[in-house]
């Protein structure tokens, strides 16, 4: 009995310890006196925790720096370095092109730790990654159809305005809601935008490129509405008052071209009408539009052609 009682003691102790889950991968430390899983164990203090995360994140592992971001974020909630954590997350998705998640991480930088140094930071990635959607610098399958990306774009820059309403981008990011509408064919919404941009940030850069669009934006909508004159006339104003005030803009040209190509539509507009009257043997009132083209009208290409008229009509008139 005596010759097996050592044994005896062992397995008793060996016994009253805790055993860890078979499955996962345990180890006994004397210091705590228990069994701890290297997975889910955390630095003693935040910033320990803080510079263990970052040293994968400098190898670019990624996912094991993840891991440890989200530790230091689980067991010190309230840390200033908690800020930190959340910012890197971000930053770890933004590098991976998970540009959805990377602008909702780092939106939880602003909502959770508005008072972190990484405030002006954070909203110029989040306009960062807006301009990158918006110049369609995506992977291929990013977002399902099109009405994703229009949301997503429209979100994100509203969301920089929102967080820094007369920060350095905001007035940038109100421009670019317009112009993506713009370019999406919703002239009516992006003229609305365009003129926000004006009346909120009268004094920046942007002021100026956006009256213009507002009358590219009419322009653009007088296409779509071909028997609609007053559209075109309301177009070629704007264009001209924005001549008048910025004539050595570097849009001045695209203004001049713009205004020239509205006034032929309009002079064949004219035109028509005179047609109408004119086939129904209505010739008076036929020759009065035919005459407003060529006074009013004369660098356009209908101009010559209603002289013409004017002079096949004034021969019938002769017979």
């Amino acid at each position: 009995m005596r010759k097996f009682f050592p044994y005896l003691i062992l397995t008793v102790i060996f016994l009253s310890v805790p055993l860890p889950p078979a499955e996962a991968f345990w180890v006994w430390t004397p210091e705590s006196n228990k069994w701890v899983n290297p997975k889910y164990t955390v630095k003693e203090t935040p910033q320990e925790q803080l510079e263990f995360a970052l040293s994968f994140y400098e190898a670019n592992e990624f996912e094991k720096a993840s891991t440890e971001l989200n530790k230091l974020l689980k067991h010190y909630p309230k840390a200033k370095e908690a800020a930190e954590a959340q910012f890197y997350l971000a930053d770890i998705l933004d590098q991976e092109r998970a540009y959805v998640k990377a602008f909702k991480s780092y939106q939880i930088v602003i909502d959770k730790y508005p008072f972190s140094e990484r405030f002006g930071e954070v909203v110029e990635r989040q306009y960062e990654i807006g301009v990158t959607v918006l110049e369609g610098k995506v992977k291929v399958g990013f977002f399902q159809g099109g009405a994703g990306i229009d949301a997503f774009v429209v979100e994100v820059f509203r969301t920089v305005i929102k967080n820094a309403p007369y920060g350095k981008y905001a007035a940038s990011a109100q421009y670019k809601i317009a112009l993506y509408l713009q370019k999406k064919g919703l002239f009516q919404e992006a003229r609305d935008e365009f003129e926000k941009t004006m009346n909120d940030y009268p004094e920046s850069e942007w002021a100026q490129a956006a009256r213009y669009q507002i009358a590219l934006s009419d322009a653009k909508r007088s296409a779509d509405a071909p028997y609609d004159q007053k559209i075109t006339e309301i177009a070629i104003q704007e264009l001209e008052g924005y001549l008048d005030d910025n004539p050595n803009a570097k849009l001045s040209k695209e203004a001049e071209k713009q205004i020239n190509t509205l006034r032929e539509k309009e002079a064949e507009q004219h035109f028509m009408v005179a047609e109408f009257y004119e086939k129904g043997k209505k010739y008076q009132a036929a020759k009065i539009y035919y005459n407003k083209i060529v006074e009013e009208y004369k660098g356009t290409s209908f101009a010559p052609k209603a002289l013409n008229k004017i002079r096949e009509i004034n021969k019938k008139g002769s017979l």
